[in-house]
């Protein structure tokens, strides 16, 4: 009888015991998937849209218009060198916008879509950390003590649900109205923005491994708590979410810090408050799920050392990301030190080292004994270790297709093995062995671009080839993706090599304009003082857009022969795009037929 007592015990131990480490699997398991999608490609609607310079601030006007001859006026006076007829081509322009506002808003609500998404993923690994998860149980408690009834206290987590929301948005509001959508573009180019992010990146991963804590004046979190104390009714809930809010900061700041940052490098007006709308929603669900159904709560694995692996985890991918905003700060700049290959060395490190952590070889402060390898931290570890020898053909040349835009161009590579795409290169004897700018930008591996408007289109005019308009940028991201993943396509390759290839950078601030270029933008609000400047006037003005990527082929009067195109992931579809244009300039050259 006492044995079967025991057996019956130990297997009921067991079996809980089994329970318990099925849920941390499943849980770890997660929060890696969201990881990937988060890594992978910057999110699900990264993949669709172009990175923005931010249109809310902007007033379009149509080309042609008064307000419109200072730009139109500028580009007939420069090109000089094909007489009175190739300028008075040149200043024609296009009736309306070659974008439509329906098009630039279909753009922008996928950009907010992706920052939400980033915010969502954000808040559930907020939630994870030491600081919060413990708390669940405490607060769902304290909540039905008080409430009386098991009724009152769902409404009163779900106002507490509420007021975590109001309280994350309303920071998110407050980014907004300081720096608006004009000053986010500005702070997203700037070399000087990108370099800061990255030390306070740093900073945020050495706190999560434990160096120490990040946290709010201690004066000012008493007098949130003394007030949760005191008040009642509504108010006292709200500042109960103002108090988990503050005292967790230690934990969510680095988080939420890491969104604001990607969402500021967006330029969208409204990006912070959604990122914090979507943060802030995914740490309010536990709270209110766990007190309306409290099977919820009790199906959550227990707190313990598990969550300070996830916040060291979290340390090491902050301070992967880190290095995304010093190689925008490089190339802003001209470093020209932080190139492609040191740039994944630094990866191939950092997820070495997580996944030897991961396996207990490497230990922090704040860790605690790890007496054997569970089976989600052995996954884990062979993710992390898989993902870094994927990393390894990346420092002979391999595209890393899933680092693109992360890292540094491809043309910043020392060495490339395979060439990419050098292969579909042209060898025009006319081409000039030397262009305007090329001792600042550097050319796309396989392609012969020009970086003055005035000397691409007078050598376009010479060879009779149409004309490809790049508008891109140093930290556009996007723009480096479809160089490192689409362009080197060979038939992509070879379709961009018949027409003259002209490169515009509407970020590049070193370069100043002669005086009598200069004009003051009715769009930007700015004088067009520098090649940047007046190369986003320029696209906004005739082209009615300010997104990059933005591709226009235009015959040699500047003006479409297709409806320009921002980012297009498919080669395929890209070809067909590229190919419809040259079409069209055949056409037109050859009306007869």
């Amino acid at each position: 009888m006492v044995i079967n007592d025991y057996l019956q015990g130990f297997s009921g131990g067991l079996k809980q015991e089994i329970g318990i480490r099925m849920k941390k699997i499943l849980l770890i398991l997660s929060l890696f998937f969201l990881f990937v999608i988060t890594i992978a490609g910057q999110g699900f609607a990264a993949t669709q849209s172009q990175d923005s310079t931010g249109t809310d601030d902007l007033v379009f006007t149509e080309v042609g218009s008064a307000q419109d001859s200072a730009v139109n006026n500028i580009v007939k006076d420069t090109i000089k060198k094909d007489t009175v007829e190739q300028g008075a081509t040149v200043e024609k322009a296009q009736d309306k916008p070659a974008i439509t506002a329906s098009s630039e808003e279909a753009d922008h609500e996928k950009t907010l879509w992706q920052t939400f998404i980033a915010g969502l993923v954000g808040g559930f690994l907020a939630f994870l950390m030491p600081c919060i998860f413990p708390m669940v149980p405490l607060t769902i408690s304290y909540f039905t003590k008080r409430a009386g009834s098991k009724t009152k206290g769902i409404g009163q987590a779900l106002i507490y649900g509420l007021s975590i929301i109001v309280i994350y948005v309303a920071f998110g509001l407050l980014i907004t109205v300081i720096f608006g959508s004009a000053g986010l573009n500005a702070l997203s180019s700037s070399g000087l923005f990108n370099f800061f992010f990255f030390i306070l990146l740093v900073v945020f991963a050495i706190s999560f491994f434990g160096a120490f804590e990040i946290t709010l004046p201690s004066s000012f979190v008493n007098k949130i708590d003394n007030k949760a104390d005191n008040s009642k009714g509504l108010g006292g809930i709200f500042f109960m979410a103002a108090s988990l809010a503050l005292v967790s900061f230690s934990c969510t700041g680095p988080i939420i810090g890491t969104l604001l940052v990607d969402a500021s490098s967006k330029g969208e007006l409204l990006a912070p408050a959604v990122g914090m709308f979507g943060f802030s929603l995914a740490l309010a669900l536990p709270f209110t799920l766990s007190a309306i159904f409290p099977g919820f709560l009790s199906s959550m694995p227990k707190s313990g050392g598990w969550l300070n692996s996830v916040k060291v985890c979290l340390g090491f991918l902050e301070l992967a990301l880190a290095l995304k905003f010093l190689s925008a700060a490089d190339l802003v700049w001209h470093w020209e030190w932080f190139d492609r290959e040191v740039f994944l060395v630094l990866w191939i490190v950092i997820f070495f080292l997580m996944g030897v952590y991961l396996l207990g070889k490497l230990k922090f402060s704040h860790d605690s004994d790890l007496p054997f390898v569970s089976v989600p931290r052995l996954f884990l570890a062979i993710l992390s270790f898989s993902f870094a020898v994927y990393m390894v053909p990346g420092l002979w040349g391999a595209p890393v297709s899933v680092l693109s835009g992360l890292a540094p161009p491809m043309n910043t590579q020392d060495f490339i093995l395979s060439g990419n795409g050098a292969s579909h290169a042209k060898v025009d004897t006319e081409f000039p062995s030397k262009v305007k700018y090329d001792d600042v930008f550097k050319k796309p591996i396989g392609f012969t671009p020009f970086f003055d408007l005035e000397e691409g289109l007078a050598y376009a005019k010479k060879v009779g080839k149409p004309v490809m308009l790049d508008f891109t940028g140093w930290s556009c991201v996007n723009c480096r993706r479809m160089e490192d993943n689409v362009w080197i396509d060979a038939e992509v390759g070879r379709i961009i090599n018949e027409y003259v290839l002209i490169q515009l950078y509407v970020d590049e601030r070193k370069i100043k304009m002669p005086k009598e270029m200069v004009h003051y933008s009715e769009i930007l609000r700015t004088t067009t003082d520098d090649l940047g400047k007046w190369n986003g006037d320029f696209q906004a003005t005739k082209y009615g857009s300010n997104s990059q990527p933005f591709y226009v082929l235009a015959g040699h009067d500047l003006n479409p022969l297709v409806k320009p195109q921002g980012a297009i992931f498919d080669a395929k579809e890209y070809a067909a795009y590229l190919q419809s244009g040259l079409d069209k300039f055949k056409q037109a050259e050859k009306p007869n037929e």
